[in-house]
């Protein structure tokens, strides 16, 4: 399977050390899958625009090309201000409506306050939504305290961190095996 790891902020280091070691325990348990980590404190995007996403150039088209080619998609954003952050929203923007239709979507947030676990239900997920996403019903809510000097701490957020990864991509799996046996049906 195609695998994209999404960082959505352009600032921090929390969300890019959840991503990356969601993405070594994806890549060290799961060999077979081609897997793409996109941090967005790295790429230079363009503002959205409301061109066809196949117009632009560089790291814009590299990402959302990513993006609508990936059979399973992880996103991890902090969240800024009770919401996600702009530089994410113009990800999503910047995408056609059906992006992620037959795409299974899992969420890591990460935030200084556990008053936010929240956001991804009311911020994220009625995006992913209407974007046609089959995004998973758990998520993965990392708070500052369980992170020390760059590494995250806690045993409880490794294990649903596995727990995500592994959850994921059986859903996927058994998601393209339904969309595999529909379009056996149909002689053409």
């Amino acid at each position: 399977m195609n695998i994209v790891l999404l960082s959505g902020s352009t600032v921090g280091s929390k969300t890019s050390t959840a991503m990356k070691y969601l993405e070594s325990e994806i890549t060290s348990e799961q060999g077979e899958h081609q897997v793409q980590f996109f941090d967005l404190k790295t790429l230079n995007l363009s503002f959205s625009d409301g061109r066809n996403y196949l117009d632009y150039t560089g790291d814009t088209l590299a990402l959302t090309t990513a993006l609508t080619q990936a059979d399973i998609i992880f996103i991890g954003f902090p969240i800024f201000q009770a919401s996600i952050p702009g530089t994410l929203k113009n990800v999503f923007d910047l995408l056609p409506v059906n992006a992620f239709r037959n795409k299974v979507i899992g969420i890591i947030a990460t935030a200084g306050s556990p008053k936010h676990y929240l956001i991804p239900e009311t911020q994220l997920k009625p995006i992913l939504g209407y974007m046609k996403a089959h995004i998973m019903q758990t998520y993965v809510f990392i708070e500052e305290r369980d992170f020390s000097q760059g590494t995250i701490v806690n045993d409880d957020i490794l294990f649903r961190l596995n727990e995500l990864a592994t959850s994921t991509l059986r859903v996927s799996k058994v998601y393209q095996q339904v969309l595999e046996e529909e379009d056996d049906q149909y002689d053409f």
